[in-house]
């Protein structure tokens, strides 16, 4: 499977610390039905079996709506549950050697903060970037905060795919127009809200005006 920018225009990483009575499956499926686009399953603190677990109850539900669905660092789990893809960060395993062993019918994803990072990402076989830290962000304690401009600079040096990261929220997300991004991965902008519906929804809206150049949505 490979990605069309518009699937990047809602990216959803998920962090069943934000959850409150629901379960994962039940917020990660009620985001997609209210036009979250893509999934990224990150959770820490799981060990093998629970994160392979739970990463086979996930693909149940962007299988049901076709969305696509990778999983963070761990390439092992997404390729037993037979994910997507993956998505590397920086201190994770090599690009280069995740694709090698993905192969190139997988999507692959990577974290950069800079346009070296983000030039030596594509060229090792990436399908899109996700850039950040754009704003602070409380999601990763040990984020690199770089801002705007950065991100600018990133988008115009690589033909890939670029996801802002970081931050990001319904009122924040106008200063992301013009920067070159094909939409925003958000954690807490989605699951912390007490309508997850609802907010999804206005997030999705709020995309579509910022990046409807760049998703031809």
């Amino acid at each position: 499977m490979k990605i069309d920018r518009k699937d990047l225009l809602l990216y959803l990483v998920t962090d069943r610390t934000w959850l409150k009575d629901q379960t994962l499956s039940e917020v990660v499926e009620l985001a997609i039905k209210n036009n979250v686009t893509f999934v990224q399953l990150r959770e820490k603190n799981l060990d093998y079996d629970r994160f392979k677990k739970l990463a086979i109850e996930i693909k149940k539900i962007t299988d049901k709506y076709n969305i696509p669905f990778v999983i963070n660092d761990n390439i092992q789990i997404a390729i037993e549950v037979d994910a997507d893809g993956v998505h590397v960060g920086q201190d994770d395993l090599e690009a280069s050697r995740a694709r090698e062993i993905l192969g190139e019918n997988k999507i692959l994803g990577v974290s950069v903060s800079n346009v070296e990072e983000a030039i030596k990402a594509e060229k090792a076989g990436a399908d899109y970037l996700g850039a950040g830290s754009i704003f602070p962000t409380s999601s990763k304690s040990d984020a690199i905060y770089i801002g705007v401009d950065e991100v600018k600079k990133i988008t115009r040096a690589v033909n890939i795919p670029v996801v802002g990261i970081g931050g990001i929220n319904e009122t924040n997300i106008h200063l992301l127009k013009d920067s070159g991004l094909d939409g925003i991965a958000v954690i807490s902008a989605i699951l912390s809200k007490e309508d997850i519906a609802e907010a999804t929804r206005n997030l999705y809206n709020l995309s579509k005006e910022v990046f409807c150049e760049r998703s031809n949505i």
